[in-house]
C-alpha cells in the first residue's frame, strides 16, 4: 500500500494549510535552525536545504557567466515600467536555468535596491534607480513584477527589497544615524518601498546596516508598524550581511548577541546573515535567547512560517516543483536576452546637450572619427554583475558601425616608467595564461583571492628591459598600473607585487595605488603629477611598495611595509595621455572623448566619494581633444553624476549612460550614429558644484534642500532631463475630479522628421502656505514611442492623497484645500502645459497641543538637532548635535484660554528653554540616570492663544514630550 503524501506537499491545499502541516512536523531545533541564510535541509522529512540571498540587482551575479544588463541607475534612466518588467522576467528566468544546473543557485533574490539617490556622492549610487520615490517605486515594482512571474499562486523567484530605511552613506556605514523627521519618513523615504509593497510581487525585504532615529534598522519598529500593514501577504525580513553582530560588536546597541537577536527577531527580523554559511553561531544565540525568556516559541513560529511561505510560493514543496519547477537549461544567454540587454542599453542613453553634433553621420571620403578616453575600449561591470559571456566597448560599436578603417583610438593612459634605487622596474615574463578573477559560483565573491603563481615584479638595471606601465589616475588618488599584457598590478595574500590582475576588483580593491611626493618632487609645476619622487602606497593594505631581491612587496611576514621602509621612485613619462589625444583627435573629422569611472574605484559599496569633479586625468584628455578638434563630444559612463559645467560650456555635445552592461557599446554606437533616438532621462539632479550638496549624512532633504522637490539652485541638468534627434507637442492638459482620484489627460504630437521616444513626465505642486513643500513632485510619467507626425492622448489616474503631505501638526496625512497645480513636460523643468485644479479639504489647523501635548520629533524646522530612539523598541526624541545647543519650532500652537506650566519629559541632563511671543522659560532636568530614563520636569508658562513656540536644547538632554497645565477657569465663569 503506498504512503499518501503529507498534506504540505498536496498543491491542492489552501497555502497556508500547508505551510501549518509543514511547521507542525518541525522539531524545535528544526525551526530555530531555519533562521540562519543557509538553513540545513530536514531529511526525514524530504527537505532540501535552502539559501536566502541570490545578487541580481541587474543580471544573476556572483555565480557564473549570465546576461548582464544596465546598472540599476541606468535602468532607473530608461523610465519605462515595461521594460523594466521584461528584464526581471528574464533574470527570474536565467536563476531558473541557472539552477537547473547548480543548486547553489538561489531562487529568493535580493533585489531591487529601492534606497532613494537622495545624494549623489553615495558609494552605492549605482545600484538604486532615482532620487524620486514615485519613479523609484513604479521601476521596483515593475522589476519585482518580472522576477516573480505572473503565475497566481507561485513563484518564479522571491524579490527582497533592499535596503530599509533611509541609507545613503557608507561612510561608517554600520554606525551612523540618519535622523529622519515624519515629512522625510512618510512623504519620501518610506514611499520608495510601500508601492513595491503594494503591488503584490515582493517577498520581503532586507534592513539596512545604519540607525534611523538612534535605532538600527534591524530593530526598526518600522517593519511592523509600516512594512507589514501595507500587505496581507507575509513578508520575509531577511538582515544583511554581519548586521546581527554589528547590533553587539560596533553599535553597542545590546550587551549581548542573546539579546541582539532576540531584539530583531520580534522586531520582524526573521532570516539571519551572519558568520558566512556555518549557521552554528547564529543558531546557538537563537537557543539561548529561547531558553533565557527572552523568546518565545511563538516568536520563532512566526519566523519559520514566513520563511516557509516564500519556500512553498516557489514551489519547493510541490511534488513536480510547480509551474516554473521544469526549467529548461537553455533559458539562459538567449537571443531574447541579448536583444533585451541591448534595448535597454540603448533606452538608459541620456542626451544631456547637443548643438547639431550629434548624431553622426557615416564618414566619407577619408574621414574618420576618433575614439579616445580611458573608457572607450572597456565594457565594465561592478561588483554586483555576473560574469560577461559577450561584451562590447564604444571602440567596437563604433568600428562595426562604421567600419574599422574609419575609427581611430587612442586610450589616453599615461605611458611611464617606473624607477628606483635597485635599477628599473619589471614585470617578468610568465607563460601562465591569463586568469579573469570572476566569482563564477563563489557565492560570495569577497573570498576571492589574488594570484600568487606569478612572479612579483623586480627591478632590473637596464632601462630597455623596464616595464612599460600605463598609469591613470582615477582620481581622489587611486592610480592602477597597467602593464602591456593588459594585467594590472595587484597585490596578493602574500604582500608580493605582481602583474596579475586582468581588472580591479574585489570587496578590497588590491589594484590601486596612491603616488604619494616627495618634497623633491614639490613644486615641479607639472599638471599630470609626475614631476619629481614619489612613494608607492598600496591602498587595499596601507603598505608601501619595496623592491628586495625577491621581488616587490608591500608587506612581510604579514606585517605591512611603513613608509621608511620604501622604495623612491621616479616617473619617467614616455607618453602623456593628453598628447596622444591630441594627436589622433587633430587627424579626425569628430571626436568621441569616452570617460567616467571604473565601478570597483572610488564611490563604490563601502566608499563615498568625496567629490562630484571628473577626475584631473580625464579633465585633461577631453580638454586636449577639444582644442585640437571642436568637434568633439564628451560620453560619461559612469554610475553616478559629475559636475561637467566646463564640459558642458566648451562642447558641442554631451552624453551619459550608466555602465550598460553587455551591450553598452553597441548601444552607444547606434545612439551616437543616429540609429536609436536618445530618450534616456536623469533619474537624478546633476548639480553644477560640491558646494551645491548639503552634508552627506544629512537625510533631511527638507531642511537642507535636497533633489529637484527642495533645491533652490540651478542644476547643471534637471532632474528628468533628456534630449534627443526629434521634437513633442504637448498640448490640451484636462483634470477632472473622479470620486478620490484625479483624471488627467494631456496629448503627445512628435513634430520632429524620426520615430523617437518622448518621456512624458507629471508633476504636481501644491498651493504655498506655512508648511514647506516641494517646488513640484512626480506624480506619473509614460515614455511613448511615435512616428513623425503621429500623435497619443496620455491619460494618467492619480489617487488625490497623493497631492498632499505629513501634516506634523495632526500627526497624519493631509490635503488642504486650495488651488494645486499639474505641470506636464519633458523635465523637472521643461514644463510645456500646466493647469489648476481647485481641490476640497479639511483646512491645516493648529496643533492640539492642550490635549496631547507635543511630541518632540514633530517639529516644523530644526537646527542643529537630531533624532534619536525614545526607547530601544519604539519613539523618537531629539537631543542636540554633540550635545551642544540646538533649536526646534514647533508652528502655530493652540493654547486655548491659557497655559499656566510646561513639563517636559526628558532624559539625561541638560536645560529645555521654551519661547513664544514674549513669553520664556527655562526647565533645567537634573540627571536622569541614563539616556533611556525619562523623567518630567516643569516650569511656569503663560502664554495662551495660537503661537509659535521654539524651544531650544542645551546639553546632553534627550527631549521626548512637552505637555501644558491648562490655566483653571475662574469661579465665577459663566
Amino acid at each position: 500500500m503506498t504512503e499518501s503524501p503529507p498534506p504540505f506537499r498536496d498543491p491542492g491545499l489552501d497555502p497556508d494549510k500547508r505551510v501549518d502541516d509543514l511547521l507542525s512536523r518541525l522539531t524545535a531545533d528544526e525551526r530555530i535552525a531555519l533562521l540562519h541564510q543557509f538553513a540545513p535541509a530536514v531529511d526525514r522529512l524530504g527537505i532540501g536545504a535552502f539559501r536566502t540571498g541570490q545578487e541580481a540587482l541587474h543580471g544573476v551575479a556572483w555565480m557564473g557567466p549570465a546576461t548582464v544588463f544596465p546598472q540599476a541607475v541606468g535602468l532607473g534612466a530608461t523610465w519605462h515600467d515595461d521594460l523594466l518588467r521584461r528584464i526581471g522576467e528574464a533574470v527570474a528566468v536565467e536563476a531558473r536555468a541557472m539552477r537547473s544546473r547548480d543548486e547553489r543557485v538561489g531562487l529568493n533574490v535580493w533585489a531591487p535596491t529601492v534606497n532613494l539617490l537622495r545624494h549623489p556622492l553615495w558609494g552605492r549610487n549605482e545600484e538604486g534607480y532615482a532620487e524620486d520615490p514615485h519613479l523609484t517605486s513604479a521601476l521596483a515594482a515593475a522589476y519585482t513584477r518580472g522576477l516573480r512571474g505572473d503565475h497566481p499562486t507561485h513563484w518564479r523567484t522571491a524579490p527582497v527589497l533592499k535596503h530599509w530605511l533611509a541609507h545613503n552613506n557608507e561612510t561608517d556605514r554600520d554606525t551612523s544615524n540618519a535622523s529622519v523627521g515624519p515629512r522625510v519618513l512618510h512623504e519620501y523615504d518610506l514611499r520608495a518601498f510601500r508601492g513595491a509593497v503594494e503591488a503584490g510581487a515582493v517577498a520581503g525585504v532586507m534592513p539596512a546596516y545604519n540607525l534611523v532615529n538612534g535605532r538600527p534598522n534591524h530593530v526598526s519598529p518600522h517593519l511592523r508598524e509600516q512594512l507589514r500593514r501595507w500587505t496581507d501577504e507575509e513578508l520575509l525580513v531577511c538582515s544583511d550581511a554581519g548586521a546581527p553582530s554589528n547590533l553587539v560588536d560596533s553599535q553597542h546597541y545590546f550587551d549581548t548577541h542573546e539579546e541582539a537577536v532576540a531584539a530583531a527577531l520580534v522586531a520582524g527580523v526573521d532570516s539571519f546573515t551572519d558568520h558566512g554559511t556555518d549557521p552554528r553561531t547564529i543558531v546557538g544565540r537563537l537557543r539561548r535567547a529561547l531558553a533565557a525568556g527572552l523568546l518565545t516559541g511563538s516568536d520563532i513560529d512566526t519566523a519559520v512560517r514566513r520563511h516557509l511561505t516564500v519556500r512553498l510560493r516557489l514551489g519547493e514543496f510541490d511534488p513536480d516543483g510547480g509551474p516554473y519547477g521544469a526549467a529548461d537549461p537553455g533559458d539562459f544567454d538567449t537571443a531574447e536576452h541579448r536583444e533585451l540587454a541591448r534595448e535597454a542599453a540603448e533606452q538608459a542613453v541620456v542626451l544631456l546637450k547637443n548643438d547639431g553634433l550629434l548624431p553622426l553621420a557615416p564618414p566619407t571620403d577619408g574621414a574618420r572619427v576618433a575614439v579616445v578616453g580611458l573608457l572607450a575600449d572597456e565594457c565594465k561591470t561592478d561588483w554586483y554583475s555576473g560574469t560577461l559571456i559577450r561584451q562590447s566597448t564604444v571602440l567596437d560599436g563604433l568600428r562595426e558601425r562604421f567600419g574599422a578603417e574609419r575609427v581611430t583610438f587612442a586610450e589616453g593612459v599615461d605611458r611611464v616608467r617606473l624607477k628606483c634605487a635597485g635599477g628599473w622596474l619589471r614585470v617578468p615574463a610568465s607563460a601562465a595564461a591569463a586568469q579573469a578573477r570572476v566569482a563564477g559560483g563563489a557565492l560570495d565573491p569577497a573570498l576571492l583571492a589574488g594570484r600568487t603563481d606569478l612572479t612579483p615584479a623586480q627591478a632590473c638595471a637596464d632601462a630597455a628591459e623596464a616595464t612599460e606601465f600605463a598609469l591613470v589616475d582615477w582620481g581622489e588618488g587611486a592610480w592602477t598600473l597597467r602593464a602591456p599584457d593588459g594585467r594590472y598590478l595587484s597585490v596578493a595574500e602574500d604582500g608580493f607585487v605582481r602583474a596579475s590582475a586582468d581588472q580591479p576588483g574585489g570587496w578590497v580593491v588590491q589594484e590601486t595605488f596612491a603616488l604619494v611626493e616627495q618634497e623633491d618632487g614639490h613644486g615641479s609645476g607639472r599638471e599630470d603629477g609626475h614631476g619629481g619622487g614619489h612613494l608607492l602606497r598600496h591602498t587595499g593594505t596601507g603598505g608601501y611598495v619595496s623592491v628586495a631581491a625577491d621581488g616587490a612587496k608591500v608587506a612581510e611576514a604579514g606585517e605591512v611595509l611603513p613608509a621608511e621602509r620604501a622604495d623612491l621612485f621616479t616617473v619617467e613619462v614616455l607618453e602623456r595621455g593628453e598628447d596622444a589625444v591630441a594627436r589622433v583627435a587633430a587627424d579626425a573629422d569628430t571626436v568621441i572623448v569616452v570617460a567616467g569611472n571604473d565601478p570597483h574605484i572610488n564611490g563604490r559599496e563601502t566608499e563615498d566619494r568625496t567629490t562630484l569633479a571628473l577626475p584631473p586625468h580625464q579633465e585633461r584628455l577631453w580638454r586636449a581633444a577639444r582644442a585640437a578638434n571642436p568637434r568633439t563630444a564628451l560620453v560619461l559612463v559612469s554610475a553616478y553624476p559629475y559636475a561637467v559645467t566646463a564640459a558642458d560650456a566648451g562642447l558641442p555635445a554631451l552624453l551619459w549612460t550608466a555602465h550598460g552592461g553587455q551591450a553598452a557599446g553597441t548601444a552607444l554606437a547606434r545612439v551616437i550614429a543616429g540609429d536609436v533616438s536618445p530618450a534616456g532621462r536623469l533619474p537624478q539632479t546633476w548639480y553644477a558644484a560640491d558646494t551645491d550638496l548639503p552634508d552627506l549624512l544629512d537625510y533631511d532633504i527638507i531642511g537642507s534642500r535636497q533633489t529637484y522637490q527642495y533645491f533652490d539652485g540651478t542644476p547643471l541638468y534637471p532632474f528628468g532631463h533628456g534630449l534627443g534627434y526629434s521634437s513633442f507637442r504637448y498640448e490640451d492638459l484636462t483634470a477632472e475630479r473622479d470620486g478620490d482620484t484625479l483624471r488627467v489627460a494631456f496629448t503627445l504630437t512628435n513634430t520632429g522628421a524620426v520615430t523617437a521616444d518622448e518621456v512624458a513626465q507629471l508633476y504636481t505642486r501644491a498651493p504655498r502656505g506655512p508648511v514647506a513643500l516641494p517646488h513640484r513632485r512626480l506624480a506619473a510619467h509614460r515614455r511613448v514611442r511615435l512616428a513623425p507626425g503621429a500623435w497619443r492622448r496620455l491619460e494618467f489616474r492619480l489617487p488625490l492623497p497623493d497631492l498632499g503631505f505629513w501634516d506634523v501638526r495632526q500627526d497624519r496625512w493631509a490635503l488642504p484645500p486650495g488651488t494645486y497645480e499639474l505641470l506636464a513636460g519633458a523635465s523637472s523643468q521643461d514644463i510645456r502645459l500646466c493647469t489648476p485644479v481647485e481641490l476640497t479639504g479639511e483646512p491645516l489647523a493648529a496643533r492640539p497641543v492642550l490635549g496631547a501635548g507635543l511630541a518632540a520629533n514633530g517639529y516644523d524646522t530644526q537646527r542643529g538637532t537630531e533624532l534619536v530612539d525614545r526607547t530601544k523598541t519604539s519613539g523618537d526624541a531629539v537631543r542636540a548635535v554633540d550635545d551642544g545647543t540646538g533649536e526646534l519650532l514647533y508652528q502655530a500652537c493652540d493654547f486655548g484660554d491659557g497655559v499656566t506650566a510646561v513639563s517636559v519629559e526628558a532624559a539625561g541632563e541638560g536645560a529645555v528653554d521654551l519661547i513664544a511671543g514674549s513669553t520664556a522659560t527655562t526647565v533645567t532636568v537634573a540627571p536622569t540616570g541614563g539616556p533611556y530614563r525619562y523623567t518630567s520636569s516643569t516650569s511656569g508658562f503663560a502664554v495662551f492663544g495660537v503661537r509659535d513656540l521654539r524651544v531650544r536644547l542645551r546639553g546632553p538632554v534627550r527631549l521626548a514630550r512637552i505637555a501644558f497645565t491648562v490655566t483653571a477657569p475662574r469661579e465665577d465663569a459663566a
